[in-house]
């Protein structure tokens, strides 16, 4: 899709806007499942609403792939916060 890409060494590969360092998923989650209108995402992260639009509707044309950026993400997040818990030995002098 114009406008889309995914690059491996950023974002973890994850689909985003061209020229941006804001993911697909990044907006998916602010407005499908936060429910923050279009334009209020478009301001908070300096985008254009087209840009929100053409991030959204990859998002809805790609189910597949982001059902699995979805679960690559809670992973991580679910790594880091078991580390933050259970942190790894601490180093001694």
């Amino acid at each position: 899709m114009d406008g889309i890409v995914d690059t491996d060494d950023v974002m973890g590969g994850d689909p985003r806007l061209e020229g941006r360092r804001v993911s697909v998923r990044q907006i998916a989650e602010l407005v499908i499942d936060g429910g923050t209108p279009v334009g209020e995402v478009a301001d908070q992260l300096d985008l254009s609403r087209a840009d929100v639009h053409r991030a959204l509707t990859y998002y809805y044309a790609n189910p597949d792939e982001m059902a699995a950026v979805r679960e690559r993400h809670r992973k991580a997040m679910r790594a880091a916060r078991e580390a933050a818990i259970d942190p790894p030995d601490a180093v001694t002098r």
